[in-house]
């Protein structure tokens, strides 16, 4: 398979964990407390990736500066990305409670929740087809990272959509239609960088990286942390090992 259909492929396959994940949370009222598991543990192997996968090769591939910067200005567009959808009512995107406006509520707000939810989802894309210019293959740890992450943000979110009396077309259009654009989005990554330098890379992998980790502080931590903040840390840490483990295995 050429690499650039295997880009497409891996990022849709990773977006598709959104619709599991919402498809769980419409089929069954989930306990708060295990999806808050399932999302700090996401968390804890999100960490992992973004500092074993992304910016540690992001430094041996093009250099200390330019990941920095990456890493920076990743961070300062998510948050200031962020801020703007928040006041736009997409500030609880990822909360299972009642926190998420309805349309009736804060008209508006299903725009977007739909435009944080595809900022949440593409960096992770993009770098699953960044990861293809330097093995030649997916890496298995982002990869599972990414999807594994992407289960419990379905879970969550489409739980207070419904709580918030969106319907099951809007829920699923919108987790469908970001998984096709994840697909999109990985084969961006991959055709426009295929020729880069190994600089331009690094500034582009840690740009995502950023981006993450602004996300994780943002959204999916404090989510995880209010239904279930004694073991919040602990599940997370879990998580952590569970990437690690497969980044070394992985060679």
């Amino acid at each position: 398979m050429p690499l650039w259909l295997q880009a497409l492929v891996w990022g849709t396959v990773a977006g598709a964990a959104l619709v599991l994940g919402a498809a769980l949370s419409w089929r069954w009222n989930l306990p708060s407390k295990l999806v808050s598991s399932i999302m700090s543990f996401g968390a804890g192997v999100l960490i992992s990736a973004l500092a074993f996968e992304l910016v540690g090769e992001a430094v041996e591939g093009g250099g200390l500066w330019p990941t920095v910067a990456g890493f920076l200005a990743g961070a300062v567009v998510y948050v200031g990305a962020n801020m703007m959808l928040s006041r736009a009512g997409a500030k609880h995107r990822k909360r299972s409670g009642n926190q998420q406006p309805s349309e009736a509520d804060s008209p508006g707000s299903g725009s977007a929740i739909a435009v944080g939810a595809l900022l949440d989802g593409v960096p992770e894309s993009v770098v699953l087809g960044v990861g293809l210019l330097a093995g030649g293959a997916v890496s298995p740890a982002m990869m599972a990272a990414v999807f594994i992450s992407n289960v419990p943000e379905g879970l969550s979110g489409s739980a207070g959509m419904k709580k918030a009396g969106r319907s099951a077309r809007y829920v699923f259009g919108l987790w469908g239609g970001i998984a096709v654009l994840c697909g999109v989005a990985s084969l961006i990554g991959y055709v426009a960088l295929e020729n880069a330098p190994g600089s331009v890379v690094a500034f582009i992998t840690a740009i995502a990286a950023g981006g993450i980790l602004a996300m994780l502080a943002d959204t999916m931590i404090p989510e995880a942390f209010e239904e279930h903040h004694n073991l919040t840390g602990l599940t997370a840490s879990v998580g952590f090992l569970a990437a690690f483990t497969i980044h070394h295995l992985g060679g």
